[in-house]
């Protein structure tokens, strides 16, 4: 036997050996970890499984009590809603939430619609975007059941010149201005829709003729 072979074959049973040691050593951590591996994918295959169903369970409930106030059956839409509202998963206890206002504003029941709207509104645990929907939403109801202050005190701060909304927020403002005889607020609103060159098409055509109609109406005189 050459020296070069013995070398190998000396080399390899050093390695062997080594692995034995390590085997030996480190085999109970590499088995429990093996089945900790095992253990949680098969929890995650569970959990999959079982959020899955919720949510299809909770979609399929919604989409009843869409169905319901379509045709006009608020009570039982409403309660569906509620049930969502408490035992809906995922993202379907708000949605349940801003529906129910919906179904409430629809029904003519306002004054509990938006008592509903700014529960969502002022609830910490929803995403910001969907609370400043809300406010919206009371807002522009208020605007025929409440006064201008109710209205601002809702969408004031959404209508900083950096908010999405701001268009629709200034809207809201001009018209609760104009419905108590301030001319001067609402055109004011009003010219800051039509001007703003990055709101919708439609929002500053509504502007330019609210600013038309106002501008040719009679001090005082309102919608």
């Amino acid at each position: 036997m050459s020296d070069d072979s013995f070398i190998r074959e000396v080399n390899e049973e050093l390695r062997q050996e080594q692995m034995r040691a390590l085997g030996r050593r480190y085999g109970p951590i590499a088995i429990v970890l093996a089945v900790l591996v095992v253990l949680a994918t098969v929890a995650w295959v569970a959990y999959d499984h079982w959020s899955t169903s919720r949510a299809n369970a909770s979609g399929d409930r919604f989409a009843q009590a869409l169905e319901l106030a379509e045709e006009g059956n608020s009570d039982e839409a409403l309660k569906i809603l509620d049930e969502l509202e408490t035992s809906g998963f995922g993202a379907y206890p708000v949605m349940a939430r801003l529906r129910a206002a919906t179904t409430l504003a629809d029904s003519g029941d306002t004054e509990a619609a938006i008592a509903k709207f700014d529960e969502v509104a002022n609830s910490s645990s929803v995403p910001a975007a969907i609370r400043d929907m809300a406010r919206l939403r009371a807002a522009l109801l208020l605007v025929d059941h409440g006064s201008y202050a109710d209205v601002a005190a809702r969408v004031e701060t959404l209508s900083a010149d950096s908010n999405p909304m701001r268009h629709l927020a200034r809207e809201a403002m001009a018209l609760a201005a104009w419905k108590e005889g301030n001319r001067e607020n609402a055109l004011s609103l009003f010219g800051q829709v039509a001007d703003d060159e990055q709101a919708p098409a439609g929002a500053r055509q509504r502007a330019e003729m609210m600013m038309d109609l106002i501008s040719g109406s009679t001090p005082g005189e309102s919608g």
